[in-house]
């Protein structure tokens, strides 16, 4: 097996500018690369995806997800969750309250009235322990205290990213808790399949399609109105693929209260857990694609509504609406809705999750 150096790692990073200690563990950049010379690099510290180099259909190589060229535009980046792992709960939960067991749990308020993705610091900001197993898989342990953050139970989570030869990001995720709990994984990937860039492009032109029928309308705070609402008739019918800004902008008073995309689509699913097809982008102009493949009920569509042009790596910036985001989950302030599928963790259960973000190119 040939070891490359780190001049011949084609995103441009260089791993001794990750590597540092934090909260007395260390950090790195780990390189995953694939026989087509293709790479993704993630640092373990929130499991951030800093770098993913696949071809346009000429071949040239570019970065198609956001992040920053070293430890500290990480950890202080103007974007917390920039494409980093998301615990223990992913989306938002209502007033950061809920109930389990008769006990209700209250989290920190870090979203307006509500909590956001695992808290003021969630999975995002935390060290993994890390082991790259080969050129193509990436380790990371994660223990999440009791009390971490107000959420009951100690969670040790596992997470594998997988690089394969047909540019296949596959992300495994498997969880175990010793009291019981609530959980929502997902990773928060900002894609930019036009390639990174100063400034990045805006995601307008990708034409997107998502398999749901229905999504979940949020009110003014982003909460879940408790409706569950079909998509036919909305800027939200992707089922057949469409501009990302034909409607993004629409006077809609969902498309308003999510200022553009910020709502989790129902997948269509034949059995519960299927890993199924979730989505599909198209940069028109490189002929970049990905495709998302998830065992989860739904995903989250934001179209980075709030990026306000910060420096990212090696030069690059990142406008409003210049990347996309497909997190795959479950459903908003589902502790609080008993009738969206359940985000209860037991001892005697294991949580377990797969998601596939598959890159080609259409000629």
């Amino acid at each position: 097996m040939t070891h490359l150096t780190e001049t011949d790692y084609l995103c441009g990073l260089k791993k001794e500018d990750f590597q540092t200690t934090i909260d007395g563990k260390e950090v790195n950049l780990y390189i995953l690369k694939n026989s087509a010379g293709a790479e993704a690099a993630i640092t373990n510290y929130g499991g951030a995806l800093v770098a993913i180099m696949v071809p346009d259909r000429d071949g040239n190589y570019a970065n198609v997800v956001q992040g920053h060229d070293n430890i500290k535009g990480v950890v202080d980046s103007p974007e917390p969750y920039l494409s980093t792992l998301i615990g223990r709960y992913g989306n938002r939960i209502a007033k950061g309250r809920f109930q389990l067991n008769g006990k209700e749990y209250n989290l920190a308020i870090n979203n307006g009235p509500n909590a956001l993705h695992g808290g003021k610091r969630g999975w995002n900001a935390r060290v993994w322990d890390a082991i790259q197993m080969n050129e193509r898989e990436l380790s990371l342990t994660y223990i999440s205290a009791y009390g971490e953050e107000g959420y009951t139970g100690e969670v040790k989570t596992f997470v594998t990213y997988t690089w394969t030869d047909e540019n296949e990001l596959i992300i495994n995720y498997l969880a175990q808790t010793n009291k019981k709990t609530i959980i929502n994984l997902t990773n928060h990937a900002f894609f930019s399949l036009a390639g990174i860039a100063n400034p990045t492009p805006a995601v307008d032109d990708l034409l997107c399609e998502i398999n749901a029928d229905f999504f979940i309308p949020i009110d003014e705070t982003s909460i879940p109105t408790g409706e569950i609402l079909k998509v036919a008739g909305t800027p939200f019918d992707f089922r057949t693929p469409k501009a990302l800004g034909r409607d993004i902008d629409a006077n809609d008073e969902q498309i308003k209260n999510g200022a553009g995309y910020d709502h989790c689509f129902v997948l269509n699913k034949n059995e519960e857990g299927e890993l199924s097809f979730a989505a599909r982008i198209v940069e028109p102009k490189s002929g970049r694609t990905m495709e998302v493949y998830t065992t989860e009920p739904g995903v989250q569509l934001y179209t980075d509504n709030w990026a306000t042009g910060y420096e990212g790596q090696l030069g690059a910036t990142f406008p409003r609406r210049s990347a996309v985001c497909f997190e795959c989950q479950h459903f908003p302030d589902s502790p609080n809705r008993p009738y969206f599928p359940s985000v209860l963790l037991c001892p005697d259960r294991k949580y377990r999750q797969t998601t596939v973000y598959k890159f080609g190119v259409d000629k």
